[in-house]
């Protein structure tokens, strides 16, 4: 059978149950094992030796938290990530996933909340020194229309042409009808977390499955159809659009 893909109302019903009495996770343990997965894809897919400067560019919700993570292993891993990320969010879990990043010596970038121009500018500055983008910065709850800083950033993101690895879901883009607004970044490599969106169905590039922490009771309830994952990779690739896994990919 295909693998499952969520609608806004599906993916928010599994967020919701993995961190009930049912589920029993924490967020950060999602965070960290979603985070964990897209800094694995991207290390997949863009060499440290040809890609090592990683721009991480994180939205103000769950989805910059992700990226977050991913940021801090991709120092372990070797790469040299930096943080845009102009809207911190302000719950204590990302004060100390930021703390986490300081302490590895990953820089953030200054911006602003009151001054979009500076968020745009120090954004346009690190693009014109960066191999490849990891967006982590709108997800499955995102609404158009883009509002500032991130209106500015999407279309300087895309102009500056480095490969783009996005998470869960391409910024810009509607959870169920894909870029409908055409306002959306187009990456090169997407990670889908527990399960693919409806609104990429589409997809041309790359495509992941990561986050795998999906309990097979969950599975079973949503009839999500997941993939193996191989061996202990936290990933697996999905090939064409009815998402079936490919041959595990290669580092």
């Amino acid at each position: 059978m295909s693998i499952r893909y969520l609608t806004a109302k599906l993916a928010q019903q599994i967020d919701e149950e993995l961190m009930s009495t049912v589920g029993a996770f924490s967020i950060d343990q999602l965070m960290e094992l979603a985070g964990l997965a897209c800094a694995q894809v991207l290390a997949t897919v863009y060499d440290k030796e040809r890609y090592p400067r990683v721009l991480v560019c994180c939205g103000p919700g769950n989805q910059g938290g992700d990226g977050l993570v991913a940021a801090r292993h991709l120092g372990m891993f070797g790469y040299k990530p930096t943080i845009w990320m102009p809207k911190p969010g302000s719950k204590d879990i990302y004060k100390r996933l930021r703390t986490q990043c300081e302490n590895m010596h990953i820089p953030t970038l200054p911006t602003s909340e009151s001054d979009p121009n500076l968020a745009s500018a120090t954004l346009s500055t690190a693009l014109a020194s960066s191999d490849v983008v990891l967006d982590a910065i709108f997800g499955f709850s995102f609404k158009p229309p883009v509002r500032a800083p991130f209106d500015a950033a999407l279309p300087l993101i895309s102009r500056a042409n480095l490969p783009i690895v996005s998470v869960d879901i391409p910024s810009g883009w509607d959870v169920e009808r894909g870029d409908a607004e055409g306002l959306g970044l187009h990456p090169d490599v997407l990670v889908s977390l527990t399960a693919p969106k409806a609104g990429v169905r589409q997809f041309a590039g790359r495509h992941f499955l990561g986050g795998r922490f999906v309990p097979r009771s969950l599975e079973e309830k949503f009839e999500l159809n997941l993939p193996p994952y191989p061996g202990f990779a936290q990933i697996v690739e999905l090939s064409g659009q009815d998402g079936d896994a490919a041959l595990p990919a290669q580092a």
